[in-house]
């Protein structure tokens, strides 16, 4: 029996070995094509080839390329691409430039055509590495508006008030003031427990939208206190917080007595379920809808760190629901592969 769970161990270590090297290997392929990218933009740029006269050119050059490489994706239209994001990035941040090097091409290509600005172009970039957005979620994101709708709504939570300085910060940088919840594929209006048990069922994209660090715990969480039952919608735990994190789904908007029931949560979570060495546990509420004012009063007074977030639901157009369709079912496919 030992020796089973040895190997078990040892198996599990040379998947993680080979994954990881996998991961490396495209990445670097993927620089690599994109410095290719970046240099032949940059020689149709400084040889003044444009649209118009230049297109023979451009065309005679894409027949050549691809006879010689013609699995290297060089059609015309392409290599105009090529020019274009050369031109748009080669003034640009160093970051910025860091950012998109490292992003697959259609990537590049959704947010060279999507965004007006560096800071924007950053944004989603940085949000796509991070989160390991596929093109498809991407698309979702830009056409949400994310960058100016995560700009310009405040968050609300008492952070600052009841965690030490370093641990307030950090608690304010995992926190969004509104999530996209456009994955879930909803187009119609549901019961909390059903969101709840929408999340659950794709809680890969979940967590990917909540931001690094977060590991799911379980939803519908028991608690036992005074011979009472208690049952936290979500819980998880955030690794670097090295904090329990209580989330509670509401679908409507935001009521000043929802506080105190989180408040509740995090009392017991404290008092029943943190471990020693551990700091003390966050609640995040998630509203359809929050009155920043509204927030911060129903806050005043409170020593239980808490933050009120809105999130998306449905989805804007047929197109982008079917487009979020088949993200999920592509995933599932993956999961039942991986499962068989």
């Amino acid at each position: 029996m030992e020796s089973d769970q040895q190997y078990v161990e040892i198996f599990q270590l040379a998947v993680t070995e080979i994954k990881t090297a996998r991961i490396a290997i495209a990445r670097q392929v993927n620089t690599a094509a994109m410095g290719v990218y970046w240099n032949l933009g940059k020689l149709l740029s400084e040889r003044k080839i444009e649209k118009g006269h230049g297109a023979g050119v451009v065309n005679r050059l894409s027949a050549d390329l691809k006879s010689e490489f013609p699995d290297m994706g060089l059609s015309p239209r392409n290599l105009w691409d090529m020019k274009r994001f050369y031109e748009q990035y080669k003034d640009a941040p160093p970051k910025l430039r860091q950012s998109v090097a490292v992003l697959p091409w259609k990537h590049n290509l959704l947010i060279l055509s999507k965004t007006t600005n560096y800071d924007e172009a950053l944004f989603y970039a940085e949000k796509a590495i991070v989160l390991g957005w596929s093109r498809d979620i991407l698309l979702n994101y830009l056409k949400a508006d994310a960058y100016h709708a995560e700009k310009h709504l405040p968050k609300s939570h008492n952070f600052n008030e009841t965690l030490p300085e370093i641990l307030a910060e950090q608690a304010d940088d995992i926190l969004k003031s509104s999530y996209n919840l456009g994955f879930l594929g909803l187009t119609q209006a549901v019961r909390e427990t059903d969101l709840e048990k929408r999340l659950v069922e794709k809680i890969k994209h979940f967590l990917l939208e909540l931001g690094q660090g977060f590991t799911f715990i379980g939803n519908q969480y028991r608690i036992e206190y005074n011979h009472k039952e208690y049952f936290v919608d979500i819980l998880l735990y955030h690794r670097s917080l090295r904090s329990l994190v209580a989330l509670e789904l509401k679908l409507g908007g935001f009521k000043p007595e929802y506080i105190g029931k989180m408040n509740f949560y995090l009392g017991l979570l404290d008092r029943l379920e943190k471990q020693p060495g551990e700091n003390p546990s966050i609640g995040i509420i998630l509203c359809a809808d929050k009155d920043h004012l509204d927030v911060e009063i129903a806050l005043q007074d409170v020593h239980k760190p808490i933050g009120v977030a809105e999130y998306q639901l449905l989805l804007p157009t047929k197109a982008l629901e079917a487009m979020l369709i088949s993200e999920l079912n592509n995933f599932n496919a993956e999961q039942e592969s991986e499962d068989a």
